[in-house]
């Protein structure tokens, strides 16, 4: 498993479904199809996904952070 951070290549909006597709060793867009997939149900995903934007840092800034 690698770290996580999100990619400054192959982003859709945020990176968020990138950095979790590299994470767990699958595509991105198999993350995004489940990730729209999961809107369908009642929860938080929206604010899950925002709170993670924020919080995950970019690729570039954890490079440097080492």
């Amino acid at each position: 498993m690698t770290a996580l951070a999100r990619p400054t290549h192959g982003r859709v909006i945020g990176g968020v479904c990138a950095a979790l597709a590299r994470r767990f060793g699958t595509s991105a867009t198999t993350m995004r199809v489940i990730f729209l997939l999961s809107c369908l149900l009642p929860g938080p995903q929206f604010l899950l996904y925002i709170a993670l934007w924020i919080l995950l840092p970019s690729e570039a800034k954890a490079r440097t952070a080492w």
